[in-house]
């Protein structure tokens, strides 16, 4: 499961991370929000709704996010205690920009990633109390 996990993390952080710098590198240059497939990628939605403009250190946050997401599937594929904690310390940060930036399959894939970690982390701990037992 830890694996399932680490993946999941890995095309969250990957997925909305590689687009996020193409999106800032384009917004920095022109001040336009990139189009992708007609879609904007990360620029309307709530954010722009509640009067958060769009601003390169608003995307560079965002690319932040995605790194650290990054991190945290290599730490799940490895360290799954470590990175069951690590998961839900990041998941507020994700969530506000998810539904900041109105992206429908953050918060689904998110779900799925928090609830792989978890199984992993009991079946870790379950492994270690068979053993001790």
């Amino acid at each position: 499961m830890n694996k399932v996990a680490g993946g999941l993390s890995l095309l969250l952080g990957l997925g909305f991370g590689i687009p996020g710098v193409i999106g800032t590198l384009r917004f920095a240059e022109s001040g336009s929000v990139w189009m992708f497939l007609g879609f904007p990628t990360y620029g309307d939605g709530p954010f722009l709704d509640v009067g958060v403009p769009t601003t390169v250190p608003l995307l560079v946050g965002f690319v932040v996010v995605c790194a650290a997401e990054v991190v945290l599937g290599i730490v799940l594929w490895i360290r799954p205690r470590v990175g069951w904690w690590l998961s839900f310390a990041l998941l507020p940060f994700e969530l506000a920009y998810w539904i900041g930036f109105a992206l429908p399959f953050g918060p689904v894939l998110g779900a799925l990633r928090a609830l792989a970690a978890g199984l992993a982390l009991r079946n870790e701990t379950q492994d270690k109390e068979g053993v001790r037992g």
